[in-house]
This record gives C-alpha cells, sequence and structure tokens, in this order.
C-alpha cells in the first residue's frame, strides 16, 4: 500500500549521497544506539509493554532500502533491508524519509499524517499507538540516540537538527517548484 500525499522528499543531491551511508553498518550502528538509549533510559522501552519484541517494518519511500526494528530494551535490533521484506514484520510505517523523521523529533504530528495519507501504517495497530505515546513522550533528540551530554551533546543537536532542516527547506523548495500552477 503506497503513501497517497507525497510530502516533502528528498533532494536528488542528498540521496545520491544515501548510498553511500547504506553501504556503512548502519544496521549494527542504530542498534547500538537504540540498546545504548534502553541502558540510559529503560521506561521508554518498558511503556511498549507487549509491543518491545513487535517487528516494524520502516519504510522510507524515497530511499532504495528499509529498516527493521524490534524495539527491545537492551536486546533491540535494527536492520537494514530490502523493502520486500514485510513478511515477518508486525507493522509496516511508509512514508518519505524527512516525514519520518519528523515524527521521531516531534516536528510533525503522526496522526494528521496518516489521515491525510503522507504515511501509510498496516499492521498491528495497538503495537504503532503503543510505539507513537512512547516516541511522543520521549522528546528525544538526536544527542539522546547518541549518548551524549553536555556541550557537545548541544552542538550535535544543533548541527543534526540545522542539517535536517536545510534538507527540508529544500525539499520544500523542489515540490513547490514542482507543483502545477494553480
Amino acid at each position: 500500500m503506497g503513501t497517497g500525499s507525497t510530502g516533502p522528499r528528498l533532494p536528488a543531491v542528498v540521496r545520491h549521497l544515501i548510498p553511500t551511508i547504506a553501504g556503512l553498518p548502519l544496521g549494527p550502528l542504530l542498534t547500538l544506539s537504540l540498546r545504548s538509549l534502553a541502558g540510559r533510559q529503560p521506561r521508554l522501552f518498558e511503556r511498549l509493554g507487549e509491543h518491545r519484541s513487535a517487528c516494524y517494518f520502516i519504510d522510507p519511500i524515497d530511499l532504495a532500502f528499509a529498516f527493521t526494528v524490534i524495539p527491545d530494551g537492551e536486546r533491540s535490533v535494527v536492520r537494514v533491508v530490502r523493502k520486500s521484506e514485510t513478511a515477518t514484520s508486525s507493522v509496516v510505517i511508509r512514508g518519505p524519509l524527512l516525514t519520518l523523521l519528523s515524527l521521531l523529533d516531534g516536528t510533525l504530528d503522526g496522526d494528521a499524517l496518516f489521515f491525510s495519507r503522507v504515511i501509510s501504517i498496516s499492521g498491528r495497530t495497538e503495537a504503532v499507538l503503543a510505539l507513537r505515546n512512547t516516541v511522543e513522550d520521549a522528546e528525544l533528540r538526536p544527542a539522546d540516540l547518541l549518548g551524549l551530554r553536555g556541550a557537545l551533546a548541544g552542538l550535535v543537536d544543533t548541527g543534526i537538527l540545522g542539517a535536517l532542516g536545510v534538507v527540508r527547506q529544500m525539499a520544500d523548495l523542489n515540490s513547490r517548484s514542482k507543483a502545477p500552477e494553480a
């Protein structure tokens, strides 16, 4: 099932950089990050309850690959997978990468994105709701995911969120320039 309204897409220049990034051990790095977060903030994962062991298939529609995430605390696993590997997933979440990242950092409202068909969700609704509530309550910053504190955390947050802001602006400008005139 695809998404209806597409939302901002990654600019072409950024999409061309992604295969290079995907060639890195992205899955193991994200797994370590999630496990580290679980060690520092176990309540986040406890809040998921029985859905900690659910397999979430996250499909950024503007990338050539997807992710499976099992947010099981210090046993969490993130894998980079082919888009066809949805069979073992409890939940499938699809949308543009920038939109999915905006859900994670709280910039956009997941319910509005779902009902406007910018993102699509299928599978176990209760698992999606548990994840959404956990992510919204966590108010995570990039430094939280990386386990950083103090001045370095502030610099990383500013840098990453600033870069995401620039990419979002580029995507918005790109989508406006391609939009048909009324």
